[in-house]
């Protein structure tokens, strides 16, 4: 298989159509697809998708949003962290390592990661040791998140 080359998604309608392979895309896609179709102004814009191609062909993809520590529920000490949303490869492409490749690019920030998984894709995020912090009805809101935790930081104690 080689090097995995992650690379920065152009914001650009050659990857909104790219997008459109995915499984997700549809009703709750639509809010990466406004993400994608609102920060369209040059194709060097920066962009918070990821992804990986073979070919010309954008087989995984995810994106990752940097959240300022004033919104930081989630770790001690409260710091910057990113949020990991829509991580997807697509179905012939599966267990070949592209998913744990966007995965260990998103830890290379060594930032603490939040991300909202899937359901049946807990397995998968175990194996990248995300954990599931206590529920807190108010702060998840519904969600039940799973967080990296880098060296040094650990899960904040919302009981204090």
């Amino acid at each position: 298989m080689g090097n995995i080359k992650i690379e920065n998604l152009l914001i650009n309608f050659k990857t909104l159509e790219k997008f459109k392979r995915f499984r997700e895309y549809g009703n709750q896609e639509l809010t990466m697809m406004e993400d994608l179709e609102n920060k369209i102004i040059e194709n060097n814009s920066k962009s918070p998708f990821y992804g990986i191609y073979i070919g010309d062909n954008l087989v995984a993809r995810m994106s990752l949003y940097e959240v300022s520590r004033k919104y930081d529920f989630y770790f001690k000490p409260s710091q910057d962290y990113l949020t990991l949303w829509k991580l997807e490869v697509l179905p012939d492409y599966q267990g070949k390592g592209y998913g744990k490749a966007l995965v260990d690019f998103a830890k290379s920030f060594n930032l603490p990661i939040k991300t909202s998984p899937r359901i049946n894709s807990h397995g998968f995020w175990e194996k990248m040791d995300f954990i599931k912090p206590h529920y807190e009805m108010e702060r998840d809101l519904g969600e039940n998140p799973l967080l990296w935790l880098p060296e040094g930081v650990e899960e904040k104690d919302t009981k204090q």
